[in-house]
């Protein structure tokens, strides 16, 4: 079934707001996967503040021409969505567990980070990056290792006086 002029613009007004405000942007492939799937999809991303949105290709790309990104625009597959969110790594790193436990079906083809696109290796590994509450603890434990250490010598010697 064919689309009208007047439903195409209408999609194209909303890609084109979903592309002014979203500072990540994640490209998958579908190929396959089933409702089911893709609705439980929806909710877990929906539940972090980001949105899945399935678009024609050429609409895509005309909205995302707009926007002069930095870099090569990524080369969508034959069914194409994006997970998008005002956070910077929100985006991939919600999609990332979905295309893992669909291998073959769901596919990261690349994206849009911070205004620059990026090929599908570059955002695989901001997929990886932790999130920051990980980061923080990590530096905690980083800082009060030396500390714990000084203190368990101080107070072997405070124990041999």
């Amino acid at each position: 079934m064919a689309i009208t002029k007047a439903k195409k613009t209408e999609i194209l007004q909303d890609l084109t707001n979903i592309v002014a405000t979203a500072k990540n942007m994640t490209f998958v492939s579908l190929k396959g996967i089933s409702a089911n799937d893709t609705v439980v999809m929806r909710k877990k991303l929906k539940s972090e503040n980001v949105g899945l949105k399935v678009a024609k290709k050429t609409l895509l790309k005309r909205a995302l021409s707009d926007k002069n990104y930095a870099g090569t625009m990524p080369e969508f597959g034959h069914e194409t969505a994006f997970a998008y969110s005002e956070d910077l790594l929100a985006p991939t790193r919600e999609i990332f567990p979905f295309t893992k436990e669909h291998k073959g079906l769901l596919n990261i083809v690349g994206g849009v980070f911070d205004g620059v696109y990026k090929s599908k290796e570059e955002m695989l590994e901001i997929a990886t990056i932790p999130s920051k509450e990980v980061l923080l603890s990590k530096i905690a434990f980083l800082l009060s290792s030396p500390m714990q250490r000084i203190a368990i010598a101080i107070n072997e010697v405070s124990k041999k006086k």
